[in-house]
């Protein structure tokens, strides 16, 4: 199937771009899933603000939008990701771009296999699951 980078609004090319597509390929299987129809789609804050308010229903800026699309075994899904959102938390957590990247990447994929982050517990978990799949990249792809 395909996995594979967009963009909506945003002239963004992707750094490491197959490296990123193993990890989640090893995430997937870690899983006990498969890789379908997946994209990951770049565009602004003003551009994922609009996908916000229409399909959300939501008035504020975001990092992710995650799009469902999984069916039994296979994650499938739209990531909709904000570069300009994700430069902002970098500068604002004092993180590399490519880490708060790695980061937004990842908890697209953990929400499409069914992680959830409404209540503080629940962000706990995905905040280590998060750090548990970006020291597995940096281990296993650099």
């Amino acid at each position: 199937m395909a996995f594979q980078f967009h963009n909506a609004d945003h002239a963004f090319r992707c750094p490491s771009r197959r490296k990123i597509r193993a990890w989640i390929h090893d995430f997937a299987a870690a899983h006990g899933k498969t890789i379908g129809e997946l994209a990951v789609v770049f565009c602004s804050d003003d551009y994922l603000l609009e996908v916000n308010k229409t399909h959300l229903q939501h008035d504020y800026y975001t990092d992710i939008i995650t799009f469902d699309y999984c069916e039994a075994d296979e994650i499938a899904g739209d990531l909709m990701l904000s570069v300009d959102r994700i430069k902002a938390n970098a500068q604002t957590h004092n993180q590399l771009f490519f880490n708060e990247l790695l980061r937004v990447i990842i908890h697209g994929h953990l929400h499409l296999v069914g992680y959830k982050d409404k209540t503080n517990a629940e962000q706990k978990t995905m905040r280590n699951q998060e750090d548990h799949w970006i020291a597995r990249y940096y281990e296993r792809y650099t």
